[in-house]
């Protein structure tokens, strides 16, 4: 980021190489990373820290399976702004400039690497779990409580810890003077198929599933509602909601998977000060995500701004909620989360979803 060598010692120069190919490119930016990230990590840590408070007040209280995926994502994202962020971009880029054992400079990589797959897969079970309280709402009252997502949690976490290991290897774009080698190209198309191509993909093919089956419900609706009951109804909060978060995603992080993609390809970072630019952009709209959350959650969720509301306010919320009076009984689709139900009725607010002991009880 900051104007320096580009290599951790110098070498000698490269067969076939021309005096000007062996200039390193220059970073355009100057300070602005620095300040970017200064800002970001000063931002994102705290807003990260009051999300996992709030959602563990809300955890429980509900005994909803969902807090526990929203409570994995946001640890996740605080682990990516630490490692990734401030030790990574601040402390060995901006202040040590890589001047650091190499030992420890490739263990931090695979840390990095590790903590970014945590963030990025947190949020599969999360979309699964809504896939299945949307299109399979029985299924859901059976397989969805929060001793079940604790180990799902505990798999992804550790998958994603292994899944660093590799990345030891990884190769400093910004300073490498050689083009990619074999092991690179490996690394890099390992490295877009974890973070991007594969959980997009299934973001993807759920999401559509889910839009389909609520247009079906709101078709069925509207002609047992008869011709002249107006339009279906609007796009519920919770899919609204995930919808945005997989979107966000997509899109903040697809300009790095490209750029990654043409420096293996079409030319490298290191000769190239717009490939350079062009990656230095890409990292920070991609860290961008470690920290928006917290405002899509404020933006729809009236249960969380109370449940922020009472963390700021230093005010303790009841640890169990009212029940409910006996009349009132949920229908099969009050197991989704009350994260996103502050317009619905008082019987959707049950205090703890079905355990599988309990599933095949009345209902």
């Amino acid at each position: 980021m900051i104007d320096w060598p580009n290599v951790t010692a110098p070498g000698p120069p490269e067969p076939g190489l021309e005096p000007e190919e062996l200039q390193k490119s220059k970073c355009v930016l100057g300070f602005i990373p620095v300040v970017y990230y200064s800002v970001l990590l000063c931002v994102g840590v705290p807003v990260n820290v009051l999300t996992a408070v709030a959602l563990s007040r809300l955890a429980s209280r509900t005994k909803k399976a969902l807090y526990y995926y929203l409570l994995a994502v946001t640890g996740s994202d605080i682990l990516s702004q630490l490692f990734i962020i401030f030790v990574g971009f601040l402390l060995e880029t901006a202040v040590f400039h890589r001047d650091v054992p190499s030992l420890l400079l490739h263990s931090v990589s695979a840390a990095e690497f590790a903590a970014n797959h945590a963030s990025i897969w947190s949020t599969v079970p999360l979309t699964v779990d809504r896939y299945v309280a949307l299109c399979h709402p029985l299924l859901h009252r059976q397989i969805s409580y929060p001793a079940r997502a604790r180990r799902i949690i505990a798999v992804v976490l550790a998958l994603s810890l292994v899944s660093g290991v590799p990345f030891f290897w990884w190769s400093d774009m910004w300073r490498n003077s050689h083009p990619p080698t074999s092991r690179d190209a490996v690394l890099i198309w390992t490295h877009v198929t974890i973070i991007y191509f594969l959980p997009c993909s299934i973001f993807l093919v759920l999401n559509s599933l889910i839009m389909r089956t609520l247009r079906q419900r709101q078709r069925r609706g509207h002609e047992e509602r008869g011709p002249k009951a107006g339009p279906p109804g609007r796009l519920g909060k919770s899919t609204a909601m995930l919808l945005a978060i997989t979107s966000v995603f997509s899109v903040l992080w697809a300009p790095r998977t490209v750029v990654v993609i043409y420096h293996l390809y079409v030319s490298s970072v290191h000769r190239d000060w717009r490939v350079h630019l062009a990656y230095d952009l890409s990292n920070m709209l991609a860290m961008l995500n470690t920290a928006v959350n917290f405002f899509l959650y404020c933006f729809v969720s009236k249960p969380f701004r109370g449940a922020v509301r009472d963390v700021m306010l230093l005010r303790g919320g009841p640890l169990y909620p009212r029940r409910a009076l006996p009349q009132h009984h949920a229908p099969n689709h009050a197991s989704i989360s009350s994260l996103y139900s502050g317009n619905l009725k008082r019987w959707q607010r049950e205090p703890t979803p079905l355990s599988p002991r309990r599933a095949t009880g009345p209902s």
